[in-house]
């Protein structure tokens, strides 16, 4: 990790973690974990966050946030994204998020021809920041999977407006994320 790039998932840590903005951001969680509850095949839910939300000290590469809840023993399948450059946390629950070792800008027909290296996130916020964020870059391919037990919490950020996130799946299949996917089973973490 550059020395940039930790800086900026310091400053965002710090944000998310005050006392303000968490308390902000609980409602969007009970309802995106309420959701989650109405939704038995849903592997997740999630709802984009109000940027306004996390004050002026927010960096001005981050142009869209979001609460999601993933469902406790699923794999949700891989992704990337094209346009926008991923930034996640741990808010509460844990979870692995499996990354391209290879960084592949190349096509593929299926997860099986990733070479899959874990990251085990937690939210203990006393544990250093490698094991509560993760910097995804652009058209890196990940997937998160999450153990038995209880739901995973995370807050991500991309450098793309809500409305303009690209999510792909292997086999090339493309999809507008905000517009097409708002809520629904399959989608980014």
């Amino acid at each position: 990790m550059t020395k940039e790039e930790r800086s900026l998932l310091e400053t965002l840590d710090r944000i998310v973690r005050s006392e303000k903005v968490r308390a902000q951001i609980l409602p969007t969680i009970e309802r995106v974990r309420a959701d989650l509850g109405r939704k038995p095949d849903a592997l997740m839910t999630w709802e984009p966050i109000d940027l306004e939300m996390f004050g002026a000290r927010l960096p001005p590469a981050i142009r869209s946030g979001w609460v999601f809840v993933l469902r406790p023993g699923v794999d949700t399948g891989a992704e990337r994204h094209p346009n926008s450059h991923q930034r996640m946390m741990t808010f509460a629950g844990t979870g692995d998020m499996k990354i391209d070792v290879k960084r592949a800008q190349n096509e593929v027909r299926t997860e099986a021809e990733i070479d899959w290296q874990s990251t085990i996130l937690v939210s203990d916020p006393t544990v250093p920041l490698e094991q509560r964020w993760i910097s995804i870059p652009k058209n890196v391919w990940h997937r998160p999977v999450i153990p038995k037990g209880a739901d995973w919490i995370v807050v991500s950020f991309h450098t793309v407006p809500a409305t303009e996130l690209i999510e792909e799946r292997p086999g090339a299949k493309r999809i507008l994320y905000e517009s097409e996917r708002k809520g629904s089973d399959q989608a980014s973490a």
